[in-house]
């Protein structure tokens, strides 16, 4: 699923290709990405129009016009965007066509279709991010710890809270948590200032590698490069890892480097999914 890191990378993709070129044509191959605006309103609104600002918060991109009109795009669990010439043929995911000045084509490419686009104008947008928390890469840390602090839930599940805060998802909550040393089902109230601190400090340097790569990168100093392995082991310690499910979410962990797991929760073995029980779900 596309976090923080991969719609930055899409930003760029999106800022190399179609920023300040006229939109020459908008085909829209299957309006089942569309929410809230039709394909021939969407082609009146960005037709021989300029992207003029290119914005992100958190897993959200936003391409204003000059016509006062913003593309908000959400990328779901497989969307992304391409950047191709426009004789190039077009893929069988490719869902919305974006051609730009002579020579440039943006596609919007998303298999699952989950998300997709939307057209807004200024009170629209402000409506849509009202539901979100504040930036994952913007947000102060007195604003980070107050908003811990008032969830009374598990720490990985405020982590990935769009609500609480915006462009973290599994890979990375389960990156940070790691690096920081914390449990991902223990209780994000009861961190101490210490806890919060260093957490904070965690999740700003793990974003700014993973923003430099485009991805969560998978590298072998990271946990991420260890999660899918049939036999993970942690990089850090050694230890085996461990699979569980919180939230509905497959969640990695080291029994060892992030104290206050137990060494024995039923059915959390190494390289086994532990359902939980009713509470993690």
């Amino acid at each position: 699923m596309p976090e923080l890191p991969d719609v930055e990378g899409f930003r760029r993709v999106f800022e190399s290709c179609a920023m300040s070129r006229v939109v020459r044509r908008v085909d829209v191959r299957d309006a089942g990405v569309l929410h809230g605006v039709s394909a021939r309103r969407l082609r009146e609104a960005l037709e021989g129009r300029r992207f003029t600002v290119l914005d992100r918060h958190g897993k959200w991109l936003l391409a204003r016009t000059g016509g006062g009109h913003t593309l908000m795009l959400h990328f779901g669990m497989t969307g992304r965007l391409v950047c191709e010439h426009p004789d190039v043929a077009v893929a069988p995911h490719d869902r919305v066509l974006f051609t730009v000045g002579r020579d440039r084509q943006l596609r919007f490419r998303d298999q699952r279709k989950l998300q997709g686009l939307w057209l807004a104008d200024d009170a629209q947008v402000a409506r849509l991010l009202d539901r979100q928390g504040p930036d994952a890469m913007a947000v102060r840390r007195e604003e980070f710890e107050a908003a811990l602090a008032a969830r009374r839930g598990a720490l990985k599940t405020a982590l990935t809270d769009q609500s609480v805060l915006a462009g973290l998802g599994n890979l990375l909550a389960d990156e940070i948590l790691w690096r920081a040393g914390l449990r991902p089902t223990g209780r994000a109230a009861d961190l101490t200032e210490a806890d919060r601190r260093r957490l904070y400090t965690e999740m700003r340097g793990t974003l700014r590698s993973a923003i430099t790569a485009g991805c969560v990168p998978p590298r072998d100093s990271w946990l991420t490069g260890h999660r899918d392995a049939p036999d993970p082991h942690c990089p850090r310690c050694g230890a085996p890892l461990r699979r569980s499910r919180l939230a509905g979410r497959t969640t990695v962990w080291c029994p060892r480097c992030q104290p206050g797991a137990p060494e024995e929760e039923p059915g959390s073995r190494p390289g086994t999914v532990w359902d939980g029980g009713a509470g993690a779900r």
